[in-house]
């Protein structure tokens, strides 16, 4: 079985990434900030993880489902949500600024909608 290697590659590096941060925010963030921008970073650590997971997943689905530009669309959709959402968070717990929680919102629809993408896939592949 042939891997769909970017998604495979782009999740663990996303993987190795969301442990880096959450070692950070466990460490050095602590010290820094309150227990409420704590809290939203390790929001962020939670969901990043969660999706990386999701897009190692994509990789190894998209070899073998015959809607594979489906479940590529759900990696993609995947990836932009760990960098809207959880990026949001990361830097509204960096620099305290509320304002980016208006952005998070949207990380949060690419990440509903990479799932009923990768479910579409599931679906169209009967």
């Amino acid at each position: 079985m042939i891997l769909y290697k970017p998604f495979i590659l782009i999740g663990s590096i996303a993987a190795l990434l969301a442990v880096v941060f959450g070692a950070f925010g466990a460490h050095a963030l602590k010290a820094r900030v309150g227990a409420d921008l704590l809290a939203v970073f390790q929001t962020g650590v939670q969901y990043h993880f969660y999706h990386a997971l999701g897009l190692i997943l994509v990789g190894i689905l998209a070899a073998s489902l015959p809607t594979a530009g489906w479940t590529r669309a759900a990696g993609w959709l995947m990836l932009a949500g760990i960098v809207i959402f959880s990026g949001s968070l990361y830097l509204l717990a960096l620099t305290g600024q509320r304002w980016l929680g208006m952005i998070t919102p949207i990380g949060g629809v690419a990440f509903i909608a990479a799932w009923a993408t990768l479910a579409v896939a599931v679906v169209k592949s009967n």
